[in-house]
């Protein structure tokens, strides 16, 4: 199967965008823009600079919606109300660019807790309304699985299967990264071939270090050789700087064959 390595980094959102033709030069096909700080694609400035360093390369483009300080699993209204709105915007802007947009499920507050069945509706309901904004642009909004803290939904492929299956314009993103520090990496790779979005970084399968692929205790070739036969699409690698991309393309290059 055909696999297209993107690259992505959260930790430059609040950097200038100059680093971004870095991401063609080490040999990527494509930049996954995380659409926060100065990539916000509601900002028409930072949207039109993006715009133009894309035009100035051959990468082509996904996005990660914005999450910090956001929650669709809320219990506040016009919290939930505000973080919908967030994510439909970005998606509205981001089909100017591309047709897959990751976002990420909400978590349990204090409060929520102890409404768990209220709290799975709240995050149901919010798929509900942005499927129906991303099918309506041509867009797919993949939810992500999370990382090894109890308080967030959709830490366990049977569960991000259970609150994405049956809603339009809903399809799902598997972080192996993520997957690593709860030890379901080997869980969810039987599943990858409903997967419509991946992302591949590393860690020692703790906490979500972000590490170059090969640096953590991830078995890449494993995971590499089960994506590549069941998956087609684009595997995003995340990570904090140019360099790092480098060195795990090397690692992509020689497991997801």
């Amino acid at each position: 199967m055909t696999l297209r390595p993107y690259f992505s980094s959260s930790s430059k959102v609040w950097d200038d965008i100059s680093w971004v033709p870095g991401i063609e030069d080490t040999g990527y096909s494509g930049w996954e823009i995380v659409a926060d700080g100065n990539y916000r694609l509601d900002d028409p400035a930072a949207f039109q600079r993006i715009r133009d360093v894309v035009g100035s390369t051959n990468l082509k483009v996904t996005v990660h919606a914005p999450f910090g300080d956001l929650n669709l699993a809320t219990l506040n209204d016009p919290i939930w109300q505000e973080s919908v709105r967030q994510i439909i915007s970005c998606i509205e802007h981001a089909s100017e660019l591309t047709d897959r947009v990751t976002i990420h499920p909400g978590y349990l507050s204090p409060v929520g807790k102890l409404m768990p069945d209220k709290i799975w509706g709240l995050q149901k309901e919010a798929l509900r309304r942005i499927g129906r904004s991303a099918a309506d642009h041509g867009v797919l909004a993949c939810l992500e699985n999370m990382i090894g803290i109890k308080e967030f939904l959709c830490r366990f492929p049977e569960e991000l299967i259970g609150m994405t299956e049956g809603i339009e314009g809903i399809g799902m993103t598997f972080d192996f990264g993520h997957a690593n520090t709860i030890g379901k990496v080997n869980a969810f790779l039987p599943h990858v071939g409903k997967a419509n979005h991946i992302h591949i970084h590393d860690n020692h399968g703790v906490s979500d270090e972000h590490l170059p692929l090969g640096d953590g205790t991830i078995p890449w070739k494993t995971v590499g050789k089960g994506v590549a036969a069941r998956y087609s699409g684009v595997v995003v690698v995340e990570g904090r700087s140019i360099e790092e991309a480098k060195r795990s393309l090397a690692v992509f290059k020689e497991c997801f064959v």
